[in-house]
């Protein structure tokens, strides 16, 4: 695997990277062939499903972007031998989930020494929370994210607007936003879900 820096690799694909349908498989085996392209497909790929994971430990912007750096950086040393590429879903989800774990816990601890007042609320995740817990709405919530991103941009966007939105968007600003007639929006958002449902079966959702 050619060297490459982890950190600075956290670009954009250019145009001629990989396509947005590659599998886990097509991009860890370009990957590992040098390609600092398919190395940014990947991170940008997962890159939501990492940094929600402390974020729902409570850590901050900045912490969350310290835990999803190594592990990144983690990803990076271990691509070589990760001998099953379907199982990377899952091995991310852990690694993290180790981390932020370990983050939250050193966090209070430090908080306790230092007399900082604990939000117990914020830490709530700390006392429920094991490393081997499973974290099982994530795996889903990143099947979603794939499907999403497989439909053409007008069925994303519409989507996002419906559904990612609160309250969700009134059919006059999606119709402005993608310049389409208001009448035209129902059927089109239809056809949308269609083929976001097709593309969730196809991935076992």
């Amino acid at each position: 695997m050619a060297r490459r820096d982890p950190i600075n690799a956290f670009r954009t694909p250019t145009a001629r990277g990989p396509h947005p349908g590659w599998s886990d498989t097509d991009l860890i085996k370009a990957c590992l062939e040098g390609s600092d392209d398919a190395w940014s497909a990947l991170i940008d790929k997962y890159k939501d499903l990492v940094y929600s994971i402390p974020r729902r430990y409570g850590a901050s912007p900045e912490d969350a972007a310290d835990i999803f750096q190594s592990v990144c950086v983690d990803l990076f040393s271990e691509l070589q031998r990760l001998q099953k590429t379907e199982a990377l879903r899952a091995w991310l989800i852990t690694v993290t989930a180790h981390k932020a774990y370990h983050w939250k816990r050193k966090s209070r601890k430090m908080a306790e020494r230092e007399g900082t007042p604990v939000d117990e609320d914020q830490h709530q995740l700390v006392d429920t929370a094991t490393p081997s817990d499973p974290i099982e709405d994530l795996e889903q919530t990143q099947i979603l994210r794939e499907a999403i991103a497989q439909l053409s941009p007008r069925c994303q966007e519409m989507i996002q607007l419906f559904f990612f939105r609160d309250p969700p968007a009134p059919y006059q600003e999606v119709a402005r936003s993608l310049g389409l007639q208001v009448g035209s929006i129902g059927f089109i958002r239809g056809r949308c879900l269609q083929r976001l449902q097709k593309a969730l079966v196809k991935m076992g959702f």
